[in-house]
């Protein structure tokens, strides 16, 4: 199901931030049919090209380290569509997510929430741990209340 490596071992911060997280292979039997919200923690390992619309001249690409982003699911399956999509490295780049979840080993755990929303998802990890926005408004092109839908972990976090 997945293109994805074996899971690995989310950072304390966050399995203590949100519980349970699922392994991305556990998607397909454990994430709900049902809308809501979601959360998906992701390590890039090598700096990693942004969507041309986010990039700028001194910004083209995000940096190896950890980022999690928010999305919502409304549409047909709801969550469990939505992040078996993001689970699948080889798909059409839809969302500002594709150009991070279209490379090998990224997606790393993935934390649902049915009957969520997005922003209340992104403002918490705000709140709860120490992360930057690397690009505003990623992910969060249609939202007038988050400065984006994408966060990263300082390295001192990791």
């Amino acid at each position: 199901m997945t293109d994805h490596a074996a899971f690995v071992v989310l950072p304390d911060m966050l399995t203590q931030a949100w519980d349970p997280w699922l392994d991305p292979r556990e998607i397909e039997t454990e994430a709900p049919t049902g809308p809501g919200a979601y959360l998906l923690a992701l390590r890039l390992v090598s700096a990693t090209a942004l969507p041309p619309r986010l990039s700028r001249p001194d910004l083209t690409a995000l940096t190896p380290g950890w980022y999690l982003y928010a999305g919502s699911a409304r549409g047909p399956g709801g969550l469990r569509a939505r992040v078996r999509r993001h689970a699948r490295a080889n798909k059409a780049r839809r969302w500002h997510v594709d150009w991070l979840t279209c490379t090998a080993d990224v997606l790393q755990g993935v934390f649902v929430q049915p009957g969520g929303h997005e922003c209340a998802l992104i403002a918490e990890a705000r709140a709860r741990l120490a992360v930057a926005v690397p690009v505003p408004g990623f992910g969060a092109s249609d939202c007038r209340r988050c400065p984006a839908h994408l966060v990263e972990f300082d390295d001192a976090e990791i």
